[in-house]
Formats: C-alpha cells, sequence, structure tokens
C-alpha cells in the first residue's frame, strides 16, 4: 500500500462527532477532508473542505465520494456493506469491509472474538421464544438480550432478571435475531484502543476505566486501577485480535475485569471510540491522529500517557450547566463541544478531559464535575 501524503483528500463516511475530530486531525497533519453524511451542517461537515449530503447506502454518493478522495475511512459501524465492498474493491477504502460486517452482528462477532483464542461470557444465539427459554435454562438469571444488530448505547438490550421480566425481554425478538448473554459479575470494564498500520505495525494507548450511567460512558480515567499484570493482558489482547482480525486503522476493544480478575471481551468496535477521547490532551498522540495515520500508511505515533486523564461526556441535559460554568473552569479541564445543534438529553453534546501531573487532583476535580453533571443520573 502506498504512502498517503498531503494534500491528499481524505473521504470520511459519517459526519458525526468522530468523524469531526478524525477530520481536525487530519487537517492538522495537511490533509483535505471529504464527508458523506446525511446531514450537510452536521459536527464533520462544519471542519470538512467536501460535503456529500446523501444516505449512507447511496451507491452513487458513494462513487462521488470516491472520485474526490485518495483514501476512504468511516466512523461508525452502520454503513451498507455494499458500499463498503465496493469502495474496497476499487483501492479507496484500506480497512476490511469484512471486519466491519463482523462488529454489524454480535453473534458473528462474538464467534470472530473466540476464534482469535481471546474469552466472552457464555452466550446463546437467538431466534424464536422457544430458542430464549432454551438459552436462560443453559445460563440461568440473570441474564442479558440483545439485538443482533442496529443497537448502542444500551438501545436495543433487556436485562432478564427473572421469569416476569421474559415476555417484555422477548419483543426485541420481533426486531430479529437476538444474543442472550450470561450476566457477568465484573468489578469494572475497561477498554483499549489498538491501531494497527497498513504495514502491520501494533500500538496499543494505555488502558482505560469506563464508568456508565444508563448504559451510556460517563468517565473515562487513565490510567486504569488495576495492577500491571491486569493492564498488560488487556494490551496483550487488544493486540491479538488486531493481528487476527488483519485490522487496518482503529480497534475499540471493551473488556470485562471479573471478580477474580479475568478478562472477557465485552464487544469491539472498529474506528476511533468514545473511552478514547482522553488521549487529544492525555497521550503523545491522539487516536484520532493514530488512525490517520495507520491508513495512510505512516508510522505510529508513540501512545505514551503524557499525564493521569479523566474524560466525562457532556450530554444534552448538562450542556447549559457546562457553558455556564465555563468561568469557573479548573485550569486542568478542556472542554470539547461537537457542533450539534439540538441539545437534546442523552444525546452526546461533548466532552470534558481533566489531565494534571497528581493522579489525585484528576480523580477529585473528574469526581466533582460528574457529581454536577450526573446527580440527577446517579439519583442524587
Amino acid at each position: 500500500m502506498t504512502v498517503l501524503l498531503p494534500p491528499a483528500t481524505i473521504g470520511i463516511i459519517g459526519g458525526g462527532q468522530l468523524g469531526r475530530m478524525m477530520a481536525i486531525s487530519a487537517k492538522q497533519m495537511g490533509f483535505r477532508i471529504a464527508v458523506l453524511d446525511p446531514d450537510k451542517e452536521g459536527p464533520a461537515a462544519q471542519v470538512a473542505d467536501h460535503v456529500i449530503a446523501a444516505p449512507y447506502s447511496d451507491m452513487e454518493a458513494a462513487k462521488a465520494l470516491a472520485d474526490i478522495s485518495d483514501r476512504i475511512t468511516y466512523e461508525f459501524e452502520n454503513i451498507d456493506s455494499t458500499v463498503l465492498e465496493w469502495l474496497e474493491q476499487n483501492g479507496k477504502l484500506v480497512q476490511s469491509a469484512s471486519l466491519l460486517q463482523l462488529t454489524q452482528h454480535r453473534v458473528k462477532e462474538k464467534r470472530a472474538i473466540e476464534k482469535s483464542g481471546c474469552q466472552v461470557a457464555s452466550y446463546r444465539a437467538v431466534a424464536t421464544m422457544a430458542d430464549l427459554d432454551d438459552g436462560l435454562a443453559a445460563l440461568g438469571f440473570p441474564a442479558v438480550l440483545k439485538t443482533c444488530t442496529g443497537g448502542y448505547d444500551g438501545k436495543g438490550q433487556h436485562v432478564i432478571r427473572s421469569a416476569e421480566d421474559i415476555k417484555d425481554a422477548g419483543e426485541l425478538l420481533t426486531k430479529g435475531d437476538c444474543v442472550l448473554e450470561q450476566w457477568v459479575p465484573f468489578q469494572a470494564e475497561v477498554s483499549v484502543i489498538v491501531t494497527r498500520s497498513t504495514d502491520g505495525e501494533v500500538q496499543t494507548f494505555p488502558v482505560a476505566e469506563n464508568k456508565h450511567i444508563h448504559n451510556i460512558l460517563a468517565v473515562t480515567q487513565v490510567p486504569a486501577q488495576f495492577d500491571q499484570t491486569v493492564l498488560d493482558h488487556a494490551e496483550q489482547l487488544a493486540r491479538q485480535l488486531a493481528r487476527e482480525l488483519k485490522l487496518v486503522g482503529t480497534l475499540a476493544v471493551e473488556m470485562f475485569v471479573t471478580e477474580d480478575e479475568q478478562l472477557l471481551i465485552n464487544e469491539l468496535a472498529p474506528r476511533p471510540h468514545n473511552s478514547g477521547h482522553f488521549s487529544i490532551e492525555g497521550c503523545e498522540t491522539s487516536q484520532f491522529e493514530q488512525h490517520i495515520r495507520a491508513i495512510c500508511g505512516w508510522p505510529l505515533g508513540s501512545t505514551v500517557l503524557r499525564q493521569p486523564s479523566a474524560m466525562i461526556n457532556v450530554l444534552g441535559q448538562h450542556l447549559p450547566h457546562v457553558l455556564e460554568g465555563v468561568k469557573t473552569f479548573s485550569p486542568h479541564a478542556h472542554l470539547h463541544l461537537y457542533g450539534k445543534e439540538e441539545a437534546r438529553a442523552q444525546r452526546k453534546m461533548g466532552h470534558v478531559t481533566i489531565t494534571a501531573h497528581c493522579l489525585d487532583t484528576v480523580h477529585k476535580e473528574a469526581a466533582a464535575l460528574e457529581d454536577a453533571l450526573y446527580r440527577q443520573e446517579n439519583g442524587g
């Protein structure tokens, strides 16, 4: 694969905040940006040189993007596979369309993870209510039923704590095939962002420890507070997956740390990830710059953690508080807003990263901001 140099144009399928931050990094490196997204004024479109406003499944729009782009990437998973396969076959997409297709389907994803030599929680494929009954008999209560496709931020899933929950959970089957997962008692969820270049070079970012509220990521802290053996194992699993899946670009690997400090892979996302935003201020190279380096055939950057960091998501209901409080922000806080026009509740509008040389300072300031923003969600 030839090395791509500025001022070449990088096409991005998807116009959300990940595309925006990817575009900003690419433009800092000297590239031009083209975006394909239905919203001509979305977060990524606001910083792009060219915008094609069309559905992601529009083949003619994809061909138009290919015509003005020297290389194409994507910022989220819900893209028509026919479009991606055409872009890959025509040499514009260096990332594997087949890997994206795996991560679009939870059962296929779990089977691929197992094939790579990593562990997942026990699960059963579920297509009918009879399958659900059989799965619960095998896995027991509690369990989680998830749609195989289309779910994110807690959407498309239902926790089954007892037989009384089965009927309501079974309504998910009207949306298509599902997967039933055994409930995992865990200490924490951690994630590792791993990047693999077109030349096969692999780098991982420091292991992040994540806290979710109502199934949406609220806070990420780095370094994760586990023994180094656990952190090393997490990074090793991410590297193993990147190689076995023949990754090009970025892969976010979410894992559960069980009570006996074993690691189970929960989900994969073949793109930059919310839990990697800390890297913009926290690391020598951000996850977004690293992704651009990888798909362009450049040597990967250093992922050394400059200083302890925490990232707090700003949702729609939090935005007024954040804007009102800017004057009192800590000097350690860095505000990122995504340019979304409508601030709906539970919608990710931005994030704040806190970085400091003292880990206690990061923990205290992150806890204070989390409390201010998420007090109601936490029941306070």
